[in-house]
């Protein structure tokens, strides 16, 4: 009898496993967005960009869409996850995020891409490759942005999700050039840089009257002081970024503080990019107030 039940048990086993002909013609690959390369002149070097395009879209349609580019966007970073949390935000029954094209610029080197020159010694020799935001801002308004504007069907409506170093950037592109996006997603930004040189840069375009309509998500968790020498701890510094944006009184510019005291630096990515989309999604048409 258990000689039977062996033999039966085999036979499953191989009628289940041992068929890889059978099992294999039910395998088809899981598409979850495209990835296309761009040749950057900027740069000099080329780009990989993954994109999730939201359901329903067609390329010959009339139907204008929201972009939101997305820094660090690899496959292996932040675009899976985001590209789910857009689908949840996008699905009807939920609702709170228009439908949107995610853009995951994915990295080469974001060091190199993510910083300005710093003066501090130690920050120049631990990180050579440094100093080059300044390139690939314009990257991003020069090559990036027409690209998917000629390539897919958007609207003015324009986001940039950036953490920590992405953070850095994600400010001081609002700092410098706010009218590349009127909606930041900024994530423990790393504000200690240069001795947190960015808190002295006078942000004069964001207090002009003309300013389009912008608004400001800074997240971030208990995280304690980042490597820089900046003593201030990374909550502190963000804290300090958001009351900076309040000082200036502009009213088309709004910001958000959101303090998550149960996550650090690793963990609270994802749980800001929710928390920041759901704050955007109760300004709707309306000037963003702080």
């Amino acid at each position: 009898m258990k000689t039977i039940l062996l033999l039966t048990f085999i036979c499953l086993l191989n009628t289940t496993f041992g068929n890889k002909s059978i099992a294999n013609d039910s395998i088809k690959p899981f598409v979850l967005g495209q990835t296309r390369e761009i040749q950057s002149t900027v740069l000099n070097e080329k780009r990989i960009l993954n994109i999730y395009l939201p359901e329903g879209y067609k390329a010959d349609d009339t139907t204008k869409y929201s972009v939101i580019y997305l820094l660090d966007g690899s496959a292996d970073e932040d675009f899976i996850h985001v590209a789910g949390l857009l689908q949840f935000n996008m699905f009807p029954w939920v609702n709170r995020t228009p439908k949107s094209i995610l853009v995951g610029i994915a990295n080469v080197d974001r060091k190199r891409d993510f910083t300005f020159p710093s003066t501090v010694e130690k920050e120049k020799q631990a990180f050579p490759t440094t100093g080059h935001s300044e390139q690939f801002i314009t990257f991003i308004e020069k090559e990036l942005q027409p690209f998917i504007e000629k390539n897919y069907n958007t609207n003015h409506s324009k986001t940039i999700i950036g953490q920590s170093l992405g953070g850095l950037l994600a400010i001081e592109i609002l700092f410098k050039k706010p009218t590349l996006f009127n909606q930041y997603l900024i994530i423990s930004p790393s504000l200690w840089w240069d001795n947190g040189s960015l808190f002295k840069y006078d942000p004069v375009k964001l207090k002009d009257s003309t300013l389009q309509t912008t608004s400001v998500y800074i997240g971030v968790g208990k995280e304690g002081a980042g490597p820089g020498d900046y003593l201030n701890t990374m909550e502190s510094m963000a804290n300090t970024f958001y009351e900076k944006l309040v000082m200036i009184n502009n009213k088309k510019l709004g910001s958000h503080f959101d303090y998550m005291p149960k996550e650090n630096h690793a963990t609270n990515g994802h749980i800001a990019v929710y928390n920041g989309l759901l704050w955007l999604s109760t300004l709707h048409s309306t000037p963003a107030k702080n």
